[in-house]
């Protein structure tokens, strides 16, 4: 979701660019202020606006141009005619009743499906049309996993011209929340936040044992709090933090791994979790401060878990502090940190004290982030600068919410052919067969699903898929809703730095210019919080309730931590083989057994 965080060296625009970045913001802002919109009005402008930036701006080969513009031409005169015609397609309830409206109707899916696949590539879209192929062909099924069969002004009516589907909550969340949170961080990244987040980390950890690997932790830490991509803070803090950790001496491949791991963290960092937060708001009907509040200490213990590896790593190389000639001064990390921390401040008071919706408070950010873009690092005003920096703030959010719309879109094809068949229902129960109606078994079972899915799909799409089959047999089986969806949550984000596809690890690993699997095994050790933390949750399920009970969820944080640090120094630290494999045992027993 992010764009260039330390950096604003980015490629000339045209300005046509420029001014569809500035509609997407002034659109998905005004939806904001301006009131209740009808669902089959704003989505499908959400989608409309969407289209010319993966089909067009991204387009590699002639090809995919001129394709790519008559696509998002017929695109948004079909979105177009969704939207006018909203209150009459309301009537419909879903129900085709004319062969111009079936027409749309396919184009729209398909539209989706070429959509999808250009932003992300093929898995997703496939995932779709196995579940669309199920729709159609499904009644044809013997036993259970049959379904008696789908009219098909029903089935595709429902998809397309009705407020679910393509223009489902989902996709709602996408127009009214997520959108929202993506412009916040490409006003952020545009201006200086990301230097006040490097210098910041800097000043904190830059002298300790290690200070290189944990300033990555650090940064990466806070940028993916607003940024919510794996691959986005490697691209953007590693290349300030992977250079440095090379320089002092530390091995390629822990330097690769450092910044892969820390990096992934950031999907599980509030506020934003990657999207995943205002996902998890609209599936589990929780409020977002309350899903904050849940998320952040297993978050707080992932980041810890990274830092007490580089520890351990310290008994097996000379992991130097960062030289003082490469730490900022007090008053620069004073300057820099503002570039952040009025948005922040400013964003969390109005959700805390202030009482307002997450997306309202983020649009107060939002301005209090443009103003900001004003200055620079030396604090001089500049309105030259501030008309480059919200240029690169608008085609980076522009961009962003096209990208995250497609793969939300794609992904709400998959939840209607689910709701539409029963399908979803038939999976929990064979996960419940399978696990022989035990919730570990299941937990297990689910858990592999999300690491297959997530290897091929956006973490936030193989959430959302994984949890609405297997979410339901986990609650059935006594896991409380909350941590149902964190559990999956969690594991889904397992193939950001698991072999075979691990996108985190590829991108530090060329940056590094190692081998990948060599940086990918540094990477599993150092983040063995990732395997563990969901597993711990289940068991000490007091650690998500820290708005609830926190005496209790920090005592079973403290509890997971320590046995996290044992077996984090068990897997890493050079110790006698037989001292490593009681620290691991002792510390799955601390987390696991009392």
């Amino acid at each position: 979701m992010a764009g260039s965080a330390v950096g604003h060296d980015v490629p000339r625009i045209h300005p046509a660019w420029m001014l569809l970045g500035a509609v997407t913001v002034v659109f998905h802002l005004g939806l904001i202020f301006y009131g209740l919109t009808p669902a089959l009005v704003s989505r499908p402008i959400h989608m409309a606006l969407a289209l010319p930036w993966i089909l067009i701006f991204s387009a590699r080969t002639p090809y995919e141009r001129w394709s790519g513009w008559l696509l998002t031409v017929l695109g948004i005169a079909a979105c177009g005619y969704i939207a006018f015609n909203e209150e009459a397609l309301a009537n419909q309830y879903g129900f085709i009743d004319n062969d111009f409206q079936m027409l749309l109707g396919v184009f729209l899916i398909v539209l989706t499906l070429e959509t999808a696949r250009r932003a992300i590539g093929w898995p997703l879209p496939l995932v779709a049309v196995a579940a669309l192929a199920y729709a159609v062909f499904g009644e044809h099924i013997p036993g259970q996993f049959g379904h008696p069969g789908l009219p098909m002004q029903s089935f595709v009516g429902t998809l397309t011209i009705a407020e679910s589907g393509l223009w489902g909550s989902l996709t709602g969340v996408s127009v009214g929340v997520v959108a929202i949170f993506v412009i916040f961080g490409a006003v952020l990244n545009a201006g200086e936040a990301g230097r006040g987040f490097m210098n910041m980390a800097s000043a904190f950890a830059g002298r300790l044992t290690g200070g290189a690997a944990k300033v990555s932790v650090i940064s990466s830490a806070l940028m993916g709090s607003i940024s919510g991509s794996a691959s986005a803070n490697v691209a953007s803090t590693g290349a300030i933090t992977i250079p440095s950790m090379v320089r002092l001496g530390y091995p390629r491949t822990l330097a690769g791994g450092v910044e892969a791991v820390a990096s992934s963290g950031g999907q599980i960092m509030p506020p934003l979790m990657g999207a995943g937060a205002f996902v998890m708001v609209e599936l589990t009907g929780t409020p977002y401060t309350q899903i904050m509040a849940a998320a952040l200490l297993p978050a707080i213990l992932y980041f810890a878990t990274v830092w007490m590896g580089i520890n351990a790593y310290a008994t097996r190389h000379d992991l130097r502090p960062m030289a003082a000639a490469d730490q900022p001064s007090s008053k620069e990390v004073a300057i820099t940190s503002l570039f952040f921390a009025v948005p922040f401040v400013l964003l969390l008071e109005r959700i805390f004290l202030g009482g307002y919706t997450p997306q309202y408070a983020a649009s107060i950010a939002i301005f209090a982030g443009m103003l900001l873009l004003f200055f620079d690092v030396t604090l001089a005003f500049s309105a030259r600068g501030f008309t480059s920096r919200m240029a690169e703030a608008v085609v980076t959010a522009g961009r962003q919410v096209a990208v995250i719309g497609a793969i939300i879109i794609c992904a709400s094809l998959v939840i209607g052919v689910l709701s539409l068949t029963g399908l979803g229902v038939k999976i929990t129960s064979g996960i419940l067969s399978l696990s022989n109606e035990m919730l570990w078994p299941a937990l297990l079972l689910t858990a592999l699903a999300c690491l297959v899915l997530g290897m091929e799909v956006p973490t936030t799409a193989a959430y959302v898929i994984c949890v609405s089959v297997a979410g339901p047999a986990l609650t059935a089986l006594g896991l409380e809703p909350l941590l149902a969806h964190l559990f999956v949550f969690w594991f889904a984000l397992l193939s950001t730095i698991t072999p075979p596809v691990c996108g985190g690890v590829f991108i530090a690993a060329g940056m590094v210019g190692e081998n990948w699997l060599k940086v990918a095994m540094k990477a599993m050790a150092l983040g063995i919080g990732l395997y563990i933390i969901p597993l711990a949750m289940v068991a000490n399920p007091d650690v998500i309730r820290l708005a609830f009970d926190p005496f209790w969820a920090i005592f079973d944080a403290l509890k997971i931590a320590l046995g996290l640090v044992a077996i984090s120094y068990g897997v890493i630290a050079r110790r006698a083989a037989w001292l490593r494999v009681l620290l691991v045992v002792a510390g799955a027993l601390v987390i696991f057994a009392f």
